[in-house]
């Protein structure tokens, strides 16, 4: 019986493991059609990251149209867009719902489960590989091949010492390079680049920023949100809100840029948002309010009074702006409406919430199989792609996933024949 080894037990892996286990009923019960599957993952249980990231509110996908949701995949939307023409969010929603698990559309158009928790799907969810006859192995941390990678002869680190597992085909699905401590620490990466294998180097992504602020506006505003903002970074425009922290800023709304605004500080060394403090406000009108008598107000009522700026706002342009900007209504109007917010670094790549680069699919063929590795399939947040939060991610993982193990399986079936 052919052997698969599947290695991460995050949605890629778990997903690949789901394809391949197409179960016919038997006396004994459901089982793995013709194969053997194993799931192997270097953690003391399976999905951590999984967990983790919906324990604030399980995120499954979004409701918008598929054209829209294969354009927020930026530039690996066309190597993405096949994958998720099979299996994008319709189809996702469909397939929980067989997991028995009912979902809803918020007002932001996020697709959530009912109980909005994570942990119901993946105790479902793996409850169903078992009965599939899937075989799980924790606490097996992958150390590449024993030998030529052809042989199929994996190495595992384990508690009791190295292990070994001889498989027909390998599905790698290790994950990106942020939170280590749940185990996707990009490790694998120098495993593969000794084997010739393409990989983008691995950057932050839905991350946070440092920014240089003074040490009043830090003690005073860290902790913060600035709602109701338009940020803005070359042809890239975001409505959101931000968190300020002590060393820059962070929040869905920075998450959603943080591809552009990362990519434009590395290759000019310097990059700034544009915030809009008042997207409901024209320019115009900003400027007449605040040319009215400002009178004995000190400039924070003024601010307050007429154009409804205060608190951690009216703080951003006190930091941000030159004195003199502050004192003529037309800049300062100017400067609400188009303040520009300068950052100076990425956070650390293990805060954030994914990575960029990976295996690059020029190196993959249609199926997710590398092209000078036969047998071997990458899936996941591993490969070089990345895309916002809101569902992006995971219907990504889980799309890439599905293929692998298709893929797999067909690669099987012609080795056979």
């Amino acid at each position: 019986m052919p052997r698969v080894a599947i290695v991460g037990g995050g949605p890629a892996g778990l997903m690949a493991a789901e394809r391949l286990a197409a179960t016919t009923e038997t006396m004994a019960g459901p089982r793995v059609d013709g194969l053997e599957v194993a799931v192997f993952d270097a953690m003391p249980s399976f999905g951590r990251k999984f967990l983790i990231a919906g324990k604030g509110g399980m995120n499954i996908t979004h409701s918008e149209d598929l054209s829209a949701f294969k354009a927020r995949y930026g530039k690996r939307e066309s190597q993405l867009a096949g994958l998720l023409d099979v299996f994008g969010p319709d189809q996702l929603r469909d397939w929980i719902h067989r997991l028995g698990i009912e979902t809803f559309v918020g007002t932001s158009g996020r697709v959530f489960p009912t109980e909005m928790k994570a942990a119901p799907l993946l105790r479902a969810w793996l409850h169903r590989l078992r009965e599939q006859g899937v075989h799980f192995h924790v606490r097996h941390r992958w150390l590449g091949w024993q030998g030529d990678a052809r042989d199929g002869r994996l190495r595992f680190a384990t508690p009791s010492g190295e292990a070994f597992f001889e498989a027909d085909a390998v599905i790698l699905a290790l994950g990106g390079g942020s939170w280590a401590k749940l185990g996707s620490d990009g490790a694998w990466v120098p495993l593969l680049a000794e084997r010739g294998v393409p990989v983008a180097p691995l950057k932050p992504s839905n991350c946070g920023f440092d920014v240089d602020w003074s040490a009043h506006f830090s003690q005073r505003f860290a902790g913060q949100p600035v709602k109701s903002v338009i940020a803005s970074i070359g042809a890239f425009t975001q409505q959101g809100e931000f968190n300020i922290t002590s060393s820059g800023i962070e929040g869905g709304l920075i998450y959603a840029l943080s591809a552009p605004l990362r990519d434009t500080l590395a290759s000019a060394g310097r990059a700034a948002l544009s915030l809009d403090l008042a997207p409901g406000r024209s320019l115009a009108r900003l400027t007449a309010e605040l040319s009215r008598p400002q009178g004995r107000d000190s400039l924070a009522n003024h601010l307050r009074r007429r154009v409804g700026i205060d608190g951690v706002k009216a703080g951003l342009l006190r930091e941000l702006c030159p004195p003199a900007a502050l004192t003529a209504a037309s800049s300062l109007a100017a400067a609400i409406k188009a303040l520009p917010l300068p950052v100076t670094a990425t956070r650390p790549i293990d805060e954030a919430i994914s990575t960029a680069g990976g295996v690059v699919f020029e190196a993959l063929d249609p199926a997710l199989m590398l092209k000078d590795m036969p047998g071997v399939f990458c899936a996941g947040e591993m490969l070089d792609w990345e895309a916002p939060t809101g569902g992006y991610l995971l219907t990504g993982c889980l799309a890439s996933g599905r293929a692998a193990g298709l893929g797999t399986k067909a690669w099987l079936d012609a080795a056979s024949t």
